[in-house]
């Protein structure tokens, strides 16, 4: 529990507060001894120790090789995936003279949905089980690449315990299923709307119209935000909830139509992070094995928000007034953020490894030790952030047919999907 505490935004903003005195990692901890595999590297000089390029230029062949050496099926049995980092074991005590290199990640460049994918997802969690230290990388340059310590690292999300995956996994889907319940909550309030300002039907639907277009466009900043890994999932999180939160106390006391479309805009755009980053914060956490079962409930609590919504408000804006399904959004988000602010921890590896980095680095003042993805992201730039957010997603769409219609077909159902809290009151009038 306290671990899951001083990885979330409260653990970590207590650390800063005392100077990391207090919910400390494990390399702050006096009792700390760096594994003896970052000694032996960090204190070689010109010997030769085996060395594995994490690059995606890294030689085809030398990847093959180590397919081959590590897997006892043919080579055809596993697609090496160049851009993953292959990991080094320790060897045991009897077995000095010979280092083994095996995969112990969980994502894999095999064909998905396929038998050979879960017998190789199914080799890994047998492999977590086990204690096995894992030997870092080093570079050609001898930067040695900061890693898990072990197979079944307590730190590696993939290890996690079931119950902590589970408690992330439900403050995920709870505060989905609240900003998209936030969409068509609203759709009772239209009539008291009308009324108040004095506008037509059409022009009443767009606060919902303009915060499912909201949602739909932040994914384009918070997405790319979230893979930054300087930044991480859980400060993207933290920040656009609090912002969503304290957009709802004025949404429901604004007097003037105008504000109002203006701050539905603002609330779908900061309550988007669900939709850009729920499903990455699972596969962080889970393999291929078990991910399709949380991302079922992660969906599910998508699609029952805004079904949910009308129902969840209709009573109350039929007794209390139109203001009272704005309300409620800052009700049930309130408590969410709260949660999300003291239990939600950082589940991206790339951000979890750096800071790891950044804690050895100034444990022992060996500045030879760091992260890849710290040094794959020394080279990005603002502008690759714009375009991968921006550009690409217009590209991919262009020049992939199968993404186009897939993009066009979603538009159509989500347009279909929405259209029907538009409809009710026509077809059943109050």
């Amino acid at each position: 529990m306290s671990n899951l505490v001083r990885d979330a935004p409260l653990g970590q903003l207590i650390r800063w507060a005392t100077n990391n005195r207090l919910l400390q990692y494990p390399e702050e901890r006096p009792d700390f001894e760096l594994p003896a595999s970052y000694n032996l590297l960090l204190n070689s000089s010109g010997e030769k120790h085996p060395e594995i390029h994490r690059h995606p230029s890294a030689p085809r062949e030398r990847t093959r090789q180590l397919s081959q050496s590590t897997d006892p099926r043919s080579s055809t049995d596993l697609t090496p995936d160049l851009e993953k980092a292959e990991t080094q074991l320790a060897p045991d005590e009897e077995e000095n003279a010979t280092v083994q290199l095996t995969r112990t990640r969980s994502r894999l460049d095999t064909v998905p949905y396929t038998e050979e994918r879960l017998e190789v997802e199914a080799e890994l969690a047998l492999e977590r089980t086990q204690t096995k230290p894992i030997v870092p990388a080093k570079t050609s340059d001898g930067t040695v690449l900061v890693d898990w310590y072990t197979t079944d690292d307590p730190e590696n999300p993939q290890n996690w315990s079931d119950k902590k995956r589970f408690v992330v996994s439900l403050i995920i889907c709870l505060y989905t299923f609240v900003v998209y319940t936030g969409s068509a909550i609203y759709t009772s309030s239209e009539l008291g709307v009308i009324e108040k300002f004095g506008i037509t039907a059409t022009d009443a639907s767009l606060p919902l119209s303009l915060y499912v277009l909201a949602y739909g466009m932040g994914p384009l900043l918070w997405a790319p935000l979230s893979e930054i890994p300087i930044i991480g999932r859980s400060p993207v999180y933290a920040a656009t909830m609090a912002i969503f939160v304290i957009l709802s106390l004025p949404t429901a006391l604004v007097n003037n139509f105008a504000g109002l479309l203006v701050l539905r805009f603002l609330q779908g755009f900061f309550g988007s992070p669900c939709l850009a980053v729920g499903a990455a914060t699972m596969q962080d956490m889970y393999s291929l094995l078990y991910l399709p079962y949380a991302l079922v409930a992660w969906v599910s609590a998508a699609y029952c928000g805004p079904a949910l919504g009308p129902l969840i408000s209709g009573f109350a804006v039929t007794a209390k007034g139109w203001r009272w399904s704005l309300w409620e959004i800052l009700w049930a988000a309130g408590p969410i953020f709260l949660v999300m602010f003291m239990l939600l921890p950082e589940t991206s590896t790339p951000n979890l490894l750096l800071r790891r980095a950044q804690r050895l680095r100034k444990l022992t003042g060996n500045a030879r030790l760091q992260a890849q993805s710290e040094i794959d992201q020394k080279h990005l730039q603002p502008a690759t952030i714009l375009v991968d957010a921006i550009v690409k997603p217009i590209e991919i769409t262009v020049k992939d047919p199968a993404i186009l219609f897939v993009n066009v077909y979603t538009a159509i159902i989500y347009g279909i999907y929405y259209s029907f809290f538009e409809v009710f009151p026509l077809v059943s009038p109050p």
